[in-house]
């Protein structure tokens, strides 16, 4: 069988893209893949090789005179060995082994099914039928192929990308029996197959795989347990210096608090030393506007001297809050409060009582009262208000 241009019209696989539900997007693994690779051309043949990037693998093509082995690194292909066919056929899970090095020994092992083996369709489909290529591709095989699904095996790939949204996908399905055949006629190899591929003109390998999946072999990869450990490395010290600046965001957080806390401390004590002072001072100015309100001991005792008759002789002198209190004794005793009216330094003098005689001195004894005069305090302590607003605005 040989490869066959489409004809068939691809209006039916849209259909069936609707009826199987809504766009496919690509997903991540793909992203991923395609990101690691394009990084992976960068580096050297020998670092690619080294980390395990190269994507390498052994090609197997079986013919009536033997075994050719070649190496695809993905952008050329080698021949390695060609062995006859009594090399492949002996004892031993893997015949190979002791025939190979062990880093080509180790390679994915594919087998290189000749082109008219196959039979290749050419369909074009929407690009979100990118992701589920195989998917939407089995429900064409009937369709494009002459065979029944159940005895084929099949894979698809995208050959190009259109730019009107397309995408040139090609079919490629193999008769089952045909497929065993070929595997029988490897012997023990067979179960060492990664996948089935078909020659191309290079030869290489077309890109598919029609090896079903519970027969391919799935060999760990070396690197694996260092990349974990790498991993869980990276994670514990990204955990770690995340858990470190967090400590230090709270340490700073917690020392700043506590300066926030002596400083709280400090204005309220100065606050309180302030409120103190302005009570002081609005004391001082009371005391101050209520002294000059009133007048002085002193200057009673001069208006009462200038004032009294030298024959009045003063046995007691009470001056208690604005009352005045006089006794003594004297010859003019009824002329006192006369005398005493119209000074600027108290109100009102009046006699406490009658007079008494005093037989010893021939004297009458009086007992006189008087209001202290006191100015306003509110009109006295303006200035002592002035002096307190003063230390309020400069503490």
């Amino acid at each position: 069988m040989s490869a066959v241009e489409p004809t068939a019209d691809s209006t039916p696989i849209r259909q069936r893209l609707g009826r199987m539900g809504g766009s496919l997007r690509p997903g991540v693994a793909g992203f991923w893949s395609w990101w690691t690779q394009a990084l992976a051309t960068w580096l050297p043949a020998r670092l690619r090789e080294l980390f395990g990037l190269a994507h390498e693998r052994l090609l197997l093509a079986a013919s009536a005179d033997g075994l050719r082995l070649s190496m695809d690194r993905g952008d050329a292909v080698r021949a390695v060995a060609e062995l006859p066919p009594f090399a492949v056929t002996g004892s031993g899970d893997d015949p190979l082994a002791p025939l190979l090095a062990q880093r080509v020994a180790e390679l994915p092992r594919w087998l290189l099914l000749p082109a008219g083996d196959v039979l290749r369709r050419r369909l074009p489909l929407p690009a979100a039928a990118a992701e589920r290529l195989r998917e939407v591709m089995g429900f064409e095989v009937e369709r494009q192929t002459p065979f029944p699904l159940a005895d084929v095996e099949y894979d698809a790939r995208v050959v190009a990308r259109r730019g009107d949204g397309q995408l040139e996908t090609e079919l490629v399905v193999v008769p089952r029996h045909l497929l065993e055949a070929r595997l029988a006629a490897l012997g023990p190899l067979a179960g060492t197959l990664t996948g089935v591929d078909v020659a191309d003109d290079l030869g290489g390998g077309l890109g598919v795989n029609l090896l079903p999946g519970a027969r391919r072999v799935r060999r760990a990869d070396p690197w694996m347990a260092w990349n974990l450990a790498l991993g869980a490395v990276a994670v514990i010290a990204l955990a770690a210096g995340l858990w470190q600046v967090l400590a230090n965001r709270q340490l700073a957080a917690d020392v700043f608090e506590a300066e926030v806390e002596q400083a709280a401390i400090r204005a309220r004590g100065a606050a309180a030393q302030k409120k103190e002072l302005v009570d002081l001072v609005e004391g001082m100015a009371f005391l101050s506007s209520a002294r000059a309100a009133r007048p002085t001991t002193v200057e009673v005792l001069d208006e009462l001297s200038r004032r009294l008759p030298d024959s009045t002789y003063i046995e007691k002198l009470s001056i208690e809050d604005t009352r005045i209190l006089l006794i003594g004794l004297s010859s003019e005793a009824s002329s006192l409060v006369q005398r005493l009216e119209g000074s600027p330094l108290w109100r009102s003098p009046a006699l406490a009582g009658a007079l008494q005689p005093d037989p010893r001195s021939g004297r009458d004894r009086f007992t006189l009262t008087a209001e202290l005069a006191v100015a306003d305090v509110p009109a006295a302590a303006a200035a002592g208000d002035t002096e307190a607003a003063n230390a309020r605005s400069n503490p």
